[in-house]
């Protein structure tokens, strides 16, 4: 009876996030079909209790890379991910890609790598006071190239090797990502939405990956596996 108050409740927080919401029947990816309910004004609706089903596989196996102390490069440059994704992963000390991937950052790492060496090269410099050498103009330039590897590598700054798997909010527009991560045998943990080609991604959620308070919820489900 208890088992079964635990379920209840957690169906209806999926609910109450809006999970159960795919895209119109007229998207819908065939893999995803055994995962849908039904549809409701040609929306297609996600089968809650398999939703839940994916989520705590997922979720295991958050806990058992935790456990290990390895590395989940959390990926998410859509709109509506980028902010919450961002947090989360400060908030666990996870690196994250938060706006559009930049193509190499995992099959061509040694050569990211050196830019991000080169970019705390560059802040280093700045702190301790090294760049009043130059003219204000090339100053300003520095800064301006500062700014920019720190909007393309600041979420993986601390990154010094491949990660052990990729947390990915919708895998449709991260496609790169998911193909580099493939291509490595890198492990994936996905929010796919009923349009996602769900065959390739190994812990697929299948839920709502277009509405803030969905990606919040199972954003915050992830990194809470951190801290068991």
């Amino acid at each position: 009876m208890v088992e079964t108050e635990k379920t209840e409740q957690k169906l209806d927080e999926l609910f109450k996030a809006g999970a159960h919401f795919g895209f119109a029947k007229s998207r819908r990816h065939p893999t995803v079909a055994s995962h849908i309910f039904g549809s409701k004004n040609r929306i297609d609706i996600f089968d809650l209790e398999k939703t839940q089903e994916s989520l705590d596989k997922a979720l295991e196996f958050v806990s058992s890379l935790v456990e290990k102390k390895s590395t989940i490069l959390f990926v998410g440059g859509k709109n509506e991910a980028q902010k919450i994704l961002k947090e989360a992963a400060e908030k666990v000390g996870a690196p994250y890609v938060a706006s559009r991937w930049i193509g190499g950052t995992l099959t061509n790492f040694p050569e990211i790598r050196k830019r991000i060496e080169m970019m705390l090269d560059l802040l280093s410099q700045k702190e301790r006071g090294e760049l009043s050498k130059y003219t204000k103009k090339e100053r300003l330039l520095i800064d301006r190239k500062i700014e920019k590897l720190q909007k393309m590598f600041g979420g993986i700054k601390d990154m010094t090797a491949l990660p052990k798997a990729l947390f990915i909010v919708d895998p449709r527009f991260e496609e790169t990502a998911l193909r580099e991560a493939i291509n490595l045998k890198i492990p994936v943990i996905a929010l796919c939405g009923s349009d996602n080609n769900i065959s390739n991604i190994d812990y697929p959620i299948i839920a709502n990956d277009s509405n803030i308070a969905s990606i919040s919820f199972f954003v915050n489900k992830i990194t809470e596996a951190f801290k068991k």
